[in-house]
Order: C-alpha cells, then sequence, then structure tokens
C-alpha cells in the first residue's frame, strides 16, 4: 500500500521535491506487477540432465520394489497410503522399514517427474513434444502409485505385481524418448540405415518387450512373490521358464541378425556401437538368468536379473532411437530481449 500511496506529487498537502522522491523510491523499491515476475529458463543442455535424473530414478525405483519383494517386504505395510492403519510411518521393524522405505523412494521419483515438466515448460525454446513426454511420466507415477495401493490391497497377487512391474517398464520407455527428444530439435530427422534395418530396429524392441513379458510370467510362478503366504500363478514352473528361454534366445538371434545387416551396410559407428552394447547386454542377460536357474534362484541373483532387464530394455530403445539422426539445438548467445533463440547445429547423431 506504501507504494501508491507516495507515487503522486504529494503526501497530505505538501508538494514533494525531486530529492524527497528519490529518497522514498530507494526505500520502497520500483513498483512490481506479475506480470514483471519472470521464471527461471532452462537451457536445453541443462534440460537433458533433468530427463537423465528422471530416467535414473525410475530404473532405481524398479531395483528397490525388486528388492521389497526379493527380502519378502511385500506385506511389511499392510495398508495404503498409511504403512498401516492407524499409522503413516513404520513401526522398527525390519520388513516393515523395507516396505516404507520404497514408499519414501516413491515420493522422490514423484519429485523428479514434476522437475521434468516443470522444466519442460520453462526450457527455452519451450517445445510442446517434451511438455506431453514429461506429462507422460507425471500420468504413469500416478498409475503406479495406484496400482502399487492395489497390489497391497490384494496382498500381492501375480497379475498386479506383475501389472507393477511392465508400468514401470512403460516409464522406462516414456523416458528413454523423452530423453532422446531432449536431445534433439525435434524434428523428424534423417535415416541413418536403410528400412529394412529400421524395421529390425522396432522388431527387436517388440522382442524384448516379449521377452520382459514372459520373464514377469516366470517370476509370477516362482519362489519369491514378496511374501510367503503369496499364492503363485498355477503354471508348471519349467514349461514357463522354457518359453521365457526360447523367447530370449530368439531376441538374441534377431539382435546379432541386425549387427550383420549393419555391417554389410557400412552404418556408422554410433549406430554400431549401440547394436554390440545391446547384444552385450543380452548375453549377459541371459547368464545371469542361466546362473540363477541352476544355482536355486538366490534372491541377489535375481535383483541382478530384475536390473539387467531393465538394462537390456532401455539398450533396445537407445538402439532403435539412435537409426535416425536429428540436428542437435545450440543455444545462440543472449544479446538482450525477452528470450534467447537456438540455433541448430548439422544432423548428428543424438
Amino acid at each position: 500500500m506504501l507504494g501508491p500511496a507516495l507515487s503522486g506529487r504529494t503526501i497530505g498537502a505538501e508538494p514533494l521535491d525531486a530529492a524527497a522522491r528519490r529518497t522514498i523510491a530507494a526505500l520502497v523499491g520500483p513498483s512490481r506487477t506479475i506480470a514483471d515476475v519472470r521464471l527461471p529458463r532452462l537451457s536445453p543442455r541443462a534440460y537433458q540432465r533433468i530427463a537423465v535424473f528422471a530416467l535414473l530414478a525410475l530404473c532405481f525405483i524398479i531395483v528397490t520394489g525388486a528388492a521389497v519383494r526379493l527380502t519378502g517386504s511385500g506385506l511389511g505395510c499392510s495398508d495404503w497410503p498409511t504403512c498401516e492403519q492407524d499409522q503413516f510411518v513404520a513401526p522398527l521393524e525390519y520388513h516393515a522399514m523395507v516396505e516404507f522405505v520404497n514408499r519414501t523412494i516413491t515420493g522422490l521419483v514423484s519429485i523428479a517427474v514434476a522437475l521434468a515438466v516443470l522444466g519442460a515448460l520453462v526450457r527455452v525454446p519451450k517445445r510442446r513434444d517434451l511438455v506431453w513426454w514429461s506429462s507422460g511420466l507425471v500420468a504413469g507415477v500416478v498409475g503406479q502409485i495406484v496400482l502399487g495401493g492395489l497390489t497391497v490391497i490384494f496382498e500381492l497377487r501375480p497379475p498386479f505385481v506383475i501389472g507393477h512391474f511392465l508400468l514401470s517398464m512403460v516409464l522406462v520407455w516414456n523416458a528413454v524418448v523423452l530423453l532422446d527428444r531432449a536431445g534433439h530439435d525435434g524434428s523428424k530427422g534423417l535415416p541413418l540405415v536403410p528400412v529394412r534395418t529400421r524395421v529390425l530396429g522396432r522388431v527387436l524392441v517388440v522382442a524384448s518387450a516379449v521377452t520382459v513379458f514372459a520373464g514377469t510370467v516366470v517370476t509370477g510362478t516362482g519362489p519369491h512373490g514378496g511374501d510367503e503366504e503369496v499364492p503363485r500363478l498355477s503354471f508348471d514352473i519349467g514349461e514357463v521358464v522354457r518359453l521365457h528361454s526360447i523367447s530370449a534366445w530368439v531376441f538374441l538371434a534377431l539382435a546379432v541378425w541386425t549387427l550383420v545387416e549393419l555391417r554389410r551396410s557400412g552404418t556408422p559407428v554410433q549406430v554400431d556401437r549401440r547394436a554390440k552394447v545391446l547384444v552385450g547386454a543380452i548375453v549377459v542377460q541371459g547368464g545371469i538368468g542361466y546362473l540363477q536357474y541352476f544355482t536355486g534362484v538366490p534372491p541377489w541373483l535375481v535383483l541382478l536379473h530384475v536390473a539387467g532387464s531393465v538394462a537390456v530394455w532401455i539398450a533396445a530403445l537407445r538402439f532403435d532411437l539412435g537409426l535416425v539422426a536429428h540436428p542437435v539445438e545450440v543455444p545462440a548467445r543472449h544479446t538482450g530481449g525477452d528470450a534467447p533463440t537456438a540455433a541448430h547445429r548439422p544432423a548428428t547423431l543424438s
């Protein structure tokens, strides 16, 4: 109220001289409105770092969620959203604390995803595609929270646990695409390989998804249900393991075939490198799978296998996305005005 009252020429009936007005302005400060308040701005590189953080957070919560199940702590908190009916914080008991810590980590993941959305809104230049993809992360996390609550309410029934994990992998896909798009200007891009190889890239993503799904069926049938009294799927464990193994071998064969096709077509070194990473990840993941099967499925190996499934999924997605090159946004020097513009480097693999 003081600023407008002193902005005129008089106080009561006494005129203000120039010196008095300057003194008052120094004390009160300039008059500001909401329109004068500017939001912070993010460069494309800074937003990429936020996207990396969101992706890592989503991967981390998958591994910690598996740890909850493998320690038999899935029902450590028997209620949702509170740990127990009469208390939000878990009691000082092993299983309850393991489950409660995982729920706390979910809150941190929610913050990472919210930062991705807010960052997309203040990024310069602002892009609608990044806003939509980051909003997809928010929708997915909300879905995960609801599905996680249902999983607890229905006492870790395998279909709910499987759905919880598969939705997590969808969120990882969303985050990988967001990170990829944050690294270029959002244009359609220039294909780096023939159409046949690009089709193989999509087939590899589908093969990876099928292998992951088959693995969740094995998990729903196997011994680590998150609690000793949780019912398991009524499949024969040997048969579902065999089907999962077959899907993994088909996946590996397709990846090796794709690598051979790339060598024949003289593909860029970046694409060849991503193909090798994918093949290597599948081989390591397969080795862990066979090792855990022949050693009685120890929990620590299962945890490695879960982490490996996330790594293979990301490798498949990155290979497919890397088959097209895009111009990379480079912020131009800010020479004044409201916002810096963006220049573009020549097309390169993002």
